[in-house]
């Protein structure tokens, strides 16, 4: 542990800040897997309600994600990814849906 004081303050202040962005890493991987869940949901039976959910549970991740970056929790690159990732998982999903109900 540290003596002098400056030393110790440092040592609190890194603390603090790094609750609060595993509070933030923990809160985009819960809004993640909630994003999965609900594409799973739509997947599995395709309606109007289920893609409103799908398209609320995406924007409350992204918006998580963007804050996420702006505070320098995330890096640009590493947000960008994972916002690539649920729009690819939601596309593949809308594109199969749509081409099942035209085929029918």
């Amino acid at each position: 542990m540290a003596n002098i004081k400056s030393a110790i303050k440092r040592v609190k202040i890194a603390e603090r800040n790094r609750l609060r962005n595993k509070a933030y890493k923990s809160a985009v991987k819960t809004l993640m897997k909630k994003c999965h869940a609900s594409i799973a949901v739509y997947r599995n039976n395709p309606s109007e309600d289920a893609k409103s959910e799908v398209n609320l549970a995406i924007s409350a991740a992204y918006s998580k994600i963007d804050k996420a970056v702006k505070r320098r929790i995330l890096h640009q690159n590493n947000g960008n990814r994972k916002k690539a990732k649920l729009a690819k998982a939601f596309k593949q999903v809308t594109l199969s849906a749509d081409a099942a109900v035209r085929t029918t």
